[in-house]
This record gives C-alpha cells, structure tokens and sequence, in this order.
C-alpha cells in the first residue's frame, strides 16, 4: 500500500533528518503547521483552536476530526483519510517492538 503523505515543507521541530519526526512529539504549532503545509490552511486554525497537540491528533477518530472541529465535511474527510489515518498508522509501524 502507497503512502498517501504528501512531501511538505515543515518547521525543523516536526522534521528529522528529512522525515517526519514521531507526531507523539509535536506541539499545538507543529500540528497546526503540518495542515498550512498540506493546503488546509483554513482548516488548520480548528487545530489550534481546540488545542489538539501529536497526541491528540493521534488518538482522534473519524467521528472527531469529522464533528469535533467545526471543519466542513469535505476538507475533513480528506484531512482524516489522507493524514491522520497515515499518521496514525506510521505511529503504530514505528513503535512497534
């Protein structure tokens, strides 16, 4: 299965070593930059606004990013599908012993 991540140009916090660093990691701005630099610019201000840090963002379902953000469906199911699904799956393979 292809990742579906798109490359993106992030803040040296979120990057390491030209991959992603651990989302477990990040802070409210990291999360926040991560969705300006994959086109949800707009979008990216509810994560900021409902304080969702690499935790949170990996413990959201499909029913919060869809409900729990205020986002409009369209964008939010692309942000859940095509991000925090992968995220949450490359999470899961790295941290597994």
């Amino acid at each position: 299965v292809e990742s579906k991540l798109k490359t993106v140009s992030l803040p040296n916090s979120s990057v390491e070593n030209g991959q992603l660093s651990d989302p477990a990691h990040w802070a409210v701005a990291d999360v926040v930059n991560y969705f300006k630099a994959t086109g949800f610019e707009e979008q990216a201000n509810a994560f900021q606004d409902q304080e969702i840090d690499g935790k949170s963002l990996l413990l959201m379902t499909r029913n919060d990013v869809l409900t729990g953000l205020s986002i409009k469906l369209g964008p939010a199911l692309k942000i859940y599908e095509y991000h925090v699904k992968p995220l949450q799956t490359q999470h899961l393979k790295s941290n597994v012993s």
